[in-house]
């Protein structure tokens, strides 16, 4: 049985630009003390893993990544994926697809956590025909507030975001 309450799941790929968002705040998060009923993964583009990982007995699951939702590069979005999805269908985010391994979770058995996502509005994921290595400066400067804003929802402290606002 797992023993941690809380998984921050976090989900990106480091040569798509701003997609590497999820994976840099694992390494922030990892590297700072948090209680031992927290889990932080990078789960980087392994979608399969994260789906084993959702049927794990968490209390709650907090998926990062990043999320196009049409507003200003850098903004940071709370959404609980149970509450009204946004526009355009769940979760529109990369090839990862966390709604997919959502639904494949939820296909495979009970998925008894409180899932949220925190998500960044990207600025630039590059191209096929140039590839881009690195956050923009916006994505970089919200990694920090981001930390803190899932310091507070894993400590349980974030109930006003709960509801699906953004800070």
């Amino acid at each position: 049985m797992n023993q941690a309450r809380v998984l921050v799941a976090c989900i990106g790929n480091i040569f798509l630009g701003d997609d590497g968002f999820g994976v840099e705040v694992a390494a922030r998060l990892s590297a700072r003390p948090r209680p031992g009923d927290v889990r932080v993964i990078d789960f980087g583009i392994r979608g399969i893993d994260l789906t084993y990982a959702l049927l794990e007995d968490y209390e709650r699951v907090i998926l990062v990544d990043t999320i196009q939702r049409g507003g200003e590069p850098g903004s940071l979005y709370v959404i609980e994926p149970g509450a009204s999805p946004p526009e355009g269908g769940l979760l529109q985010t990369h090839e990862m697809a966390p709604a997919k391994a959502l639904a494949a979770a939820r296909a495979l058995g009970p998925v008894t956590a409180h899932i949220i996502l925190v998500g960044c509005e990207p600025e630039s994921f590059g191209s096929e025909e140039e590839p881009r290595m690195g956050l923009s400066a916006r994505i970089e400067a919200a990694v920090d507030e981001a930390v803190a804003l899932i310091e507070a929802l894993a400590a349980g402290s974030g109930a006003a975001f709960a509801a699906g606002r953004t800070p």
